[in-house]
């Protein structure tokens, strides 16, 4: 038996990169998937097809993480097509990297309210669906340098911060209601953004990292996976780093 079959997971951002890897290795292991993006692209399109032909029921969700009443909808609409929501993965996110001299308002302001704001949006408007099943399993992606901070991000790496003390609170809050709560916090990935680095940068990065290369978002995925499925059933409130050693 596969380890997520007749489960359902929705995935936020999951048109490509970490998201879209999650969502594929969650659709190998027999779950039906729902998936959201900010915009309804040939990218999304492409996405949802892609995993519907791995026989798995597949929808996309046009949505604004960062807006409150949309994750709501979204959350009401998936519950409904779907009937039940056994995995919410919240990946959505965005940078706005400058120093804090050079930072504007508004790229701390935007930063927060996808990375951080949207977690507690969805995980929030999930939580009914959720405790009427008596069960469920949420994965929020944090990052190394929530822990560790990094010149340049101190938005980003706040709202990295951030999703880790939501998921330790939340793990207590609903663990009785056998529900669990668990953050990914990924190092260097190689996904679409990090592809805009110079060969020479890359190099640099990796020689830091003690596994000696960047990570995939297929190392990513399959951390996910751990966590959505039964295999974890007594692991809430952590975080694991998918970072090859780098933070340790």
């Amino acid at each position: 038996m596969k380890l997520l079959e007749g489960k359902t997971a929705l995935i936020t951002g999951a048109s490509r990169g970490i998201g879209k890897a999650i969502a594929h290795r969650f659709a190998l292991e027999g779950a039906n998937i729902a998936i959201t993006n900010i915009a309804d692209d040939d990218e999304f399109k492409a996405t949802i097809k892609e995993i519907e032909s791995l026989g798995v029921k597949a929808k996309g969700y046009v949505s604004d993480a960062a807006s409150f009443e949309d994750s709501q909808r979204v959350i009401n609409e998936v519950a409904k097509d779907f009937t039940r929501i056994d995995v919410l993965v919240n990946n959505a996110g965005i940078t706005r990297d400058t120093l804090l001299m050079r930072m504007t308002e508004d790229q701390w302001d935007s930063v927060i309210a996808v990375n951080l704001k949207s977690v507690f949006n969805l995980t929030k408007a999930v939580l009914q669906t959720m405790l009427k099943q008596k069960s469920g399993s949420i994965i929020n992606m944090s990052s190394v340098v929530g822990v560790s901070g990094n010149a340049g991000q101190s938005n980003y790496s706040a709202s990295k911060a951030g999703i880790i003390g939501f998921t330790k609170s939340v793990a207590k809050e609903v663990g009785s209601r056998n529900i669990r709560c668990n953050a990914i916090a990924p190092g260097f990935i190689l996904t679409e953004m990090t592809e805009k680095l110079s060969e020479e940068v890359k190099v640099e990065w990796a020689a830091r990292i003690p596994l000696r290369r960047g990570g995939t978002p297929e190392d990513v995925a399959n951390t996910a996976l751990y966590l959505a499925s039964d295999l974890s059933s007594y692991v809430s409130g952590q975080t694991i780093h998918v970072c090859g050693g780098m933070l340790t």
